[in-house]
Protein backbone atom coordinates (compact mmCIF):
# COMPACT_ATOMS: atom_id res chain seq x y z
CA UNK A 1 0.00 0.00 0.00
CA UNK A 2 1.22 3.04 -1.17
CA UNK A 3 0.89 6.56 1.06
CA UNK A 4 3.25 8.76 -0.67
CA UNK A 5 4.15 7.74 -4.25
CA UNK A 6 7.12 10.65 -4.17
CA UNK A 7 8.76 8.93 -1.38
CA UNK A 8 8.63 5.70 -3.29
CA UNK A 9 10.03 6.53 -6.15
CA UNK A 10 13.03 7.90 -5.04
CA UNK A 11 13.64 5.43 -2.61
CA UNK A 12 12.88 3.33 -6.01
CA UNK A 13 15.75 5.50 -7.53
CA UNK A 14 17.96 5.17 -4.37
CA UNK A 15 18.20 1.86 -4.52
CA UNK A 16 18.80 1.21 -8.23
CA UNK A 17 21.90 3.34 -7.71
CA UNK A 18 23.10 1.36 -4.70
CA UNK A 19 22.61 -2.07 -6.47
CA UNK A 20 24.21 -0.81 -10.34
CA UNK A 21 21.35 -0.41 -12.02
CA UNK A 22 21.34 1.80 -15.26
CA UNK A 23 17.69 2.49 -15.51
CA UNK A 24 14.29 1.78 -13.23
CA UNK A 25 10.69 2.31 -13.79
CA UNK A 26 8.55 4.70 -11.62
CA UNK A 27 4.76 4.08 -10.95
CA UNK A 28 2.36 5.23 -10.56
CA UNK A 29 3.15 8.52 -12.13
CA UNK A 30 2.35 12.03 -11.17
CA UNK A 31 2.53 15.82 -13.10
CA UNK A 32 4.76 16.77 -9.85
CA UNK A 33 6.71 13.27 -9.82
CA UNK A 34 7.71 14.40 -13.68
CA UNK A 35 8.86 18.01 -12.71
CA UNK A 36 11.31 16.67 -9.80
CA UNK A 37 12.25 14.04 -12.34
CA UNK A 38 12.34 17.60 -15.31
CA UNK A 39 15.13 19.71 -11.96
CA UNK A 40 17.01 16.03 -11.34
CA UNK A 41 17.84 15.84 -15.36
CA UNK A 42 19.43 19.13 -15.61
CA UNK A 43 21.03 19.25 -12.45
CA UNK A 44 22.58 16.16 -13.85
CA UNK A 45 21.60 13.58 -11.22
CA UNK A 46 19.67 11.61 -14.05
CA UNK A 47 20.74 11.22 -17.58
CA UNK A 48 16.36 10.65 -19.43
CA UNK A 49 12.93 9.81 -18.36
CA UNK A 50 10.57 9.43 -20.51
CA UNK A 51 6.98 8.89 -19.99
CA UNK A 52 5.09 5.41 -20.58
CA UNK A 53 1.52 5.31 -20.93
CA UNK A 54 0.14 1.61 -19.62
CA UNK A 55 -3.40 2.15 -19.22
CA UNK A 56 -3.45 3.07 -15.53
CA UNK A 57 -1.73 6.04 -14.20
CA UNK A 58 1.58 5.42 -16.54
CA UNK A 59 4.91 4.70 -15.27
CA UNK A 60 8.02 7.09 -15.90
CA UNK A 61 11.36 4.82 -17.10
CA UNK A 62 14.31 6.70 -15.69
CA UNK A 63 18.03 5.93 -16.99
CA UNK A 64 20.62 6.74 -13.90
CA UNK A 65 23.71 8.30 -14.44
CA UNK A 66 25.45 7.12 -11.72
CA UNK A 67 25.52 10.07 -9.55
CA UNK A 68 23.27 9.86 -6.55
CA UNK A 69 25.03 9.30 -3.39
CA UNK A 70 21.39 9.61 -1.73
CA UNK A 71 17.84 11.60 -2.64
CA UNK A 72 14.74 11.68 -0.48
CA UNK A 73 11.52 13.30 0.22
CA UNK A 74 11.19 15.34 2.79
CA UNK A 75 7.75 14.53 4.75
CA UNK A 76 6.14 16.61 6.34
CA UNK A 77 6.46 18.93 3.12
CA UNK A 78 7.97 22.09 5.23
CA UNK A 79 7.10 25.53 4.42
CA UNK A 80 10.63 27.71 3.62
CA UNK A 81 10.80 31.41 3.43
CA UNK A 82 13.67 33.11 1.45
CA UNK A 83 15.26 33.40 5.20
CA UNK A 84 15.21 29.56 5.79
CA UNK A 85 16.42 28.17 2.68
CA UNK A 86 19.99 28.11 4.22
CA UNK A 87 18.15 26.60 7.49
CA UNK A 88 17.31 23.70 5.70
CA UNK A 89 20.29 23.05 3.22
CA UNK A 90 22.21 22.44 6.59
CA UNK A 91 19.69 19.92 7.89
CA UNK A 92 19.56 17.99 4.62
CA UNK A 93 22.53 17.99 2.69
CA UNK A 94 25.88 16.94 3.22
CA UNK A 95 28.42 20.15 2.89
CA UNK A 96 27.81 23.68 1.52
CA UNK A 97 27.01 24.30 -2.66
CA UNK A 98 26.91 20.27 -2.61
CA UNK A 99 23.55 18.50 -3.68
CA UNK A 100 20.52 20.21 -4.28
CA UNK A 101 16.89 20.70 -2.42
CA UNK A 102 13.70 20.45 -4.55
CA UNK A 103 11.03 23.25 -4.02
CA UNK A 104 7.28 23.87 -5.24
CA UNK A 105 7.07 27.12 -5.61
CA UNK A 106 4.48 29.67 -7.51
CA UNK A 107 7.08 29.98 -10.52
CA UNK A 108 7.39 26.13 -10.60
CA UNK A 109 9.33 22.88 -9.39
CA UNK A 110 13.11 24.55 -8.92
CA UNK A 111 16.11 24.14 -6.85
CA UNK A 112 17.24 25.99 -3.53
CA UNK A 113 19.48 27.94 -5.71
CA UNK A 114 17.05 29.13 -8.15
CA UNK A 115 15.04 29.87 -5.26
CA UNK A 116 17.41 32.34 -3.66
CA UNK A 117 18.02 33.81 -7.27
CA UNK A 118 14.45 34.71 -7.76
CA UNK A 119 13.80 35.93 -4.19
CA UNK A 120 11.40 33.23 -3.17
CA UNK A 121 10.37 30.33 -0.88
CA UNK A 122 7.52 27.50 -1.63
CA UNK A 123 7.35 24.16 -0.16
CA UNK A 124 10.23 21.96 0.81
CA UNK A 125 9.75 18.20 -1.34
CA UNK A 126 12.83 16.36 -1.75
CA UNK A 127 16.53 16.46 -1.61
CA UNK A 128 19.42 14.87 -3.84
CA UNK A 129 23.06 14.70 -3.62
Amino acid sequence: MQHDPLSDALVAIRNAELTGHSACDLKPSSKLLGRILKVMQDEGYISTFAFVEDGRAGTFAVTLSGKINRCGAVRPRFPVGLGEIVKFEERYLPAQDFGVLILSTTKGVITNRKAKELGIGGRLLAYVY
